[in-house]
């Protein structure tokens, strides 16, 4: 079983960037798909961004398209959510998650989650 675990979280000003890794271990990383997640408080956990197993797929919210991007790095288990002109809504808890075949944009999709990492942007 994958366990995952995010880093790259902070403070930043509107208009700046982000860029959140997600560590995967215990697993065959390149046999998951894998998905970004955001959750601010007081709402639903709400997809971000997924991408497919050999990176070449990939799917984005309407709210970041444009301003993120979805990489991975198979070789080195490791996932990326470089997030530019990030905006005072972008705050939230952010999330790496993984499940087996193909991408899919729902969170009750993924059996696999890591802790989450906090961003926050100031107007």
């Amino acid at each position: 079983q994958v366990q995952l675990v995010e880093s790259g979280g902070g403070l930043v000003q509107a208009g700046g960037s982000l860029r959140l890794s997600c560590a995967a271990s215990g697993g065959t990383f390149s046999i998951y798909s894998m998905g970004w997640f955001r959750q601010a408080p007081g709402l639903e956990r709400e997809f971000v961004a997924t991408i497919g197993r050999s990176g070449s797929s990939t799917e984005y919210a309407d709210s970041v398209k444009g301003r993120f991007i979805i990489s991975r790095d198979n070789a080195k288990n490791t996932l990326s959510l470089q997030m530019n002109s990030l905006k005072p809504e972008d705050t939230a808890a952010y999330y790496c998650a993984a499940r087996y075949f193909s991408t899919a944009t729902k969170s009750a999709q993924y059996p696999y989650w890591g802790q989450g990492t906090q961003v926050t942007v100031s107007s």
